[in-house]
Order: C-alpha cells, then sequence, then structure tokens
C-alpha cells in the first residue's frame, strides 16, 4: 500500500482515482492510439493531451495546488511498458526542459535534440520550482515497474552523479503504486528509477511536467 506523502516534505504524493470518468477516457484514447517502441514518445500538439491539461482539469487543479495560478502543461512524455517493451531506468534526476528556441541565456547549457524536440538543461532553481504529474491508464503494483522515488531528494538540489548511489543508499524508498485513473504528483528534480518488471504487463502512464515562471528572453517553454 502506498503510504501517505507529503509533496513538498517528501517531495511525492499520491492522488487515488484522481482522473474523472471522462478525463480516463481520454486518456484511454490516447493510450491505444499511441505506441511506440522507445522508453518515452514526447507528445507536442495533441489534442487529448491538451484536454487533459486544460484548466479546471484534474492535473491542472493538483498543479496549481501546488505551484499557484500560473501554473501551465511544459512538456508531456507517454510511457508504455509492454512484455516486449521493458527497459530499467537508473536513479536520476530529470535535468532538462523542452524549449520553442536555442537561445545564448548564461546557465542554460548544453542544448539536446530528443525526438526532434529541444532541450536544454537550466539552472538548478528553475527545475526546483517544477512539478511532475503521472497519470495511470493501467495498474501498477510492485512487479509491474513503479517508479520509485528517494524520498525528500529533491530538497538537495542537483545531485553529483557519482553521489546518487550514495544519496538513494540513506534515503527513505517509496514505491508508487498505483491503480487505474490515479495521479502521482512529484518535484521535477527528485530522484528516481524503475526498475523492468519482474511480471511484465502493459503499464502506460502520462507524465507531464508543470511550470509557473516565465523562463528568461528569448528562451520560452515548448509547452503541449
Amino acid at each position: 500500500m502506498n503510504e501517505r506523502l507529503d509533496l513538498e516534505t517528501d517531495g511525492a504524493a499520491h492522488f487515488p482515482l484522481a482522473l474523472s470518468n471522462e478525463e480516463f477516457a481520454i486518456l484511454s484514447r490516447l493510450g491505444d492510439d499511441h505506441r511506440d517502441t522507445s522508453a518515452g514518445s514526447r507528445l507536442v500538439g495533441n489534442d487529448a493531451v491538451q484536454a487533459l491539461v486544460a484548466k479546471g482539469q484534474s492535473l491542472h487543479r493538483i498543479a496549481r495546488a501546488a505551484l499557484g495560478t500560473g501554473a501551465r502543461a511544459v512538456r508531456a512524455v507517454l510511457f508504455d511498458k509492454t512484455t516486449a517493451n521493458n527497459w530499467p531506468l537508473c536513479w536520476h534526476q530529470d535535468r532538462v526542459i523542452a524549449v520553442k528556441e536555442r537561445a545564448d541565456v548564461p546557465g542554460f547549457a548544453p542544448f539536446t535534440l530528443k525526438q526532434g524536440i529541444l532541450h536544454v538543461q537550466p539552472p538548478a532553481e528553475v527545475i526546483a520550482a517544477m512539478v511532475t504529474l503521472r497519470a495511470h491508464l493501467d495498474p501498477v503494483d510492485e512487479d509491474n515497474a513503479p517508479l520509485l522515488i528517494a524520498n525528500g531528494s529533491h530538497r538537495l538540489g542537483l545531485v553529483p552523479v557519482q553521489d546518487v548511489d550514495a544519496v538513494v543508499g540513506r534515503s527513505a524508498i517509496t514505491a508508487c503504486l498505483a491503480e487505474p485513473g490515479d495521479i502521482w504528483a512529484y518535484r521535477t528534480l527528485i530522484l528516481h528509477a524503475s526498475d523492468a518488471a519482474r511480471h511484465p504487463r502493459r503499464r502506460r502512464v502520462l507524465q507531464i511536467d508543470f511550470a509557473a515562471t516565465a523562463l528568461p528572453a528569448p528562451l520560452d517553454w515548448l509547452g503541449v
């Protein structure tokens, strides 16, 4: 069973059955229509995603409670683990954001392309001010590759890669178990991982990054 966590203290929070029936139907169509053999499909300009993150919808309400009235979706990724596509994910922090165009701004580097989308690593405070939400389409138990988080690690700033294992080793670890329609929220800077599923079944998760602050001009969030 998921323990009760606090988003600010622990870096994550669980919202059981948070999606409405209508929202879950939209997510189901998205999950059925989008099949990808990569570790995650980055989505831009997708009508279903835009409907799910619109003002007043469950994802936006949770993000707004965490970030304030300026919260908006800035990146969307659909993960689709299956028996044939069952990848592990080592412990790491999300360190890049998706932007519209490349620009020479101090502290924002390097730029990279992921599935044709421009990303850049910003200063740590940019990611520290973000929240990531995961909307679950399929059940996730301990055998089906739940997201693992190192509780409280979002408060450590950018953790040097060589120190990640030590930080994880002294942290309480939570397995983010979920039922269809659940939403998990976590601070984007938190250390997280996912094992390959021990008994793999389909595990689809729509992951949305939210931010509430503008980037220094001329940089701008790509959005969804």
